[in-house]
């Protein structure tokens, strides 16, 4: 049996099937407990993506007191008992072996010590226990930590940082998820251990960091700088806190003005990635003023950013849909379609030019960039913003035109009026969308059609 501290009078809610998991392996002679992640988020009021579930039930005793299990990681000692449509991975309490891969232990070793087994995990908040019977399990004070805030390695952090590298970004990840500050000597080992990242998979980097960015607190990012994570995972954006923006409308630099842009927009992935990488071509356009030898310039960074973009995200193992949008905000975030003229043309033209899908997306990160810059930044075109928000109301709330596929003539249509087949038809497509572009009103079929047959005809001269 194990040894350790109960605190009997801690209740905390959980569900059903996770009770019932628990009452079967105790009414059978085995201890249990939810553990990890499920507890912490738990009394943070949080509600747990999942419930992880520790045993000194072996796990083929596990599979002999459940109906359906599944063996998902039984080498390691996990069984997936399944309630329902919803699986709980329920593993034995284990000793890990040594690890020399910066990974994954050489060997496991079951056994019956609850202590031991959450001696092994990463942070003090993620090593502690709760059954209802026992109450709270908290051997390493993940309370008290929890209390002031702090991320904490159990026991010694280099270890721990030694035996799963990947926990040094992690614990920046937690750092940002729930607010907290990373405990001075966990700090310091993240920064002497940083460079072991390069032998964690892109998946799993990949994983953590849009946890990282898409979370309350994405200027922890600033953190995983500080310690030499970004480095190692991205580089780029090291070029980026380095690189000053000598321009009256900035007064950050590249790394925070972007801190700053991830913090404004909405904490969807898409949205976050593109706020990341919109200004990650700057470090690669600088040019110096003719008359202000001080003053910088970042003309056509947004197209170098596009190029760049792609070629970071798929090295990190992203999926090409979250690539194109992302690289499409990227190309077109720079873009102010009435820096000039404030007309509802130069509104639709620009629709057309972005495309209404990612229309709303790249008003939210024009927005964001705004929030990021310099006071005298914020008011220079903030105006020009907020009419073409308001001109891209009406487009959307009257069915304005602003494609082809919006015209109220297709390529049928014009192979019936007697259009030869080919080039022509996109040809004549373009032309009637250049002219509903500068008067809507024409996008009628009888005004489409008699224009058509005009430009028909001016074809087959």
């Amino acid at each position: 049996m194990s040894s350790y501290r109960e605190n009997k009078d801690f209740k905390i809610n959980i569900p059903k099937h996770v009770r019932m998991i628990l009452g079967i392996l105790e009414q059978n002679g085995y201890e249990a407990f939810a553990v990890g992640g499920c507890v912490r988020d738990t009394i943070l009021g949080r509600e747990p993506q999942d419930w992880d579930i520790t045993t000194s039930a072996l796990p083929k005793q596990v599979k002999a007191l459940f109906h359906r299990t599944i063996d998902t990681g039984i080498l390691h000692g996990t069984v997936t008992v399944m309630l329902g449509h919803i699986g709980y991975e329920v593993t034995t309490y284990r000793i890990d072996g040594e690890y020399n891969d910066n990974r994954h232990p050489e060997s496991v070793e079951f056994t019956s010590d609850l202590v031991e087994d959450l001696k092994r995990r990463d942070f003090t908040i993620n090593a502690m226990a709760y059954n209802p019977t026992v109450g709270l399990i908290d051997v390493f004070d993940g309370m008290g930590d929890l209390e002031r805030g702090q991320i904490r390695c159990v026991g010694d952090a280099r270890e721990r940082f030694g035996e799963d590298a990947l926990r040094i970004l992690r614990a920046v990840r937690f750092s940002a998820q729930l607010g907290f500050e990373i405990e001075k000597n966990t700090l310091s080992s993240i920064t002497e251990m940083a460079a072991t990242l390069k032998y964690i998979s892109a998946e799993r980097i990949r994983v953590e960091l849009e946890k990282l960015i898409m979370s309350d607190h994405p200027e922890k990012l600033i953190t995983a700088y500080d310690t030499g994570i970004t480095k190692v995972i991205l580089p780029e954006f090291d070029r980026m806190m380095e690189c000053p923006q000598n321009t009256p409308y900035h007064k950050y630099n590249v790394g925070v003005h972007t801190v700053k842009v991830l913090q404004n927009v909405p904490n969807t992935k898409e949205m976050r990635l593109a706020a990341l990488f919109h200004d990650v071509g700057k470090p690669y356009s600088i040019t110096y003023d003719k008359k202000d030898s001080d003053r910088m310039h970042f003309y056509g960074h947004a197209k170098v950013g596009a190029e760049m973009t792609p070629q970071i995200m798929r090295r990190l193992k992203m999926d090409n849909k979250t690539i194109k949008t992302v690289t499409r905000l990227v190309a077109c975030h720079d873009d102010r379609p009435v820096s000039r003229e404030c007309t509802p043309e130069a509104v639709r033209r620009s629709v057309h030019k972005i495309g209404k899908d990612i229309y709303e997306l790249y008003l939210q990160l024009v927005y964001a960039d705004f929030q990021g810059k310099s006071d005298y930044g914020k008011e220079k075109g903030y105006d020009g913003y907020l009419y073409t928000c308001s001109q891209y109301k009406k487009i959307i709330e009257n069915h304005i035109c602003t494609s082809t596929k919006e015209l109220q003539i297709s390529g049928k249509d014009l192979i019936a009026l007697g259009c030869p087949t080919g080039a022509a038809i996109g040809d004549i497509l373009d032309t009637l969308l250049d002219e509903v572009l500068k008067d809507p009103e024409k996008n009628n079929k009888i005004d489409l059609e008699r224009r058509a047959l005009d430009l028909i005809s001016g074809t087959a001269q």
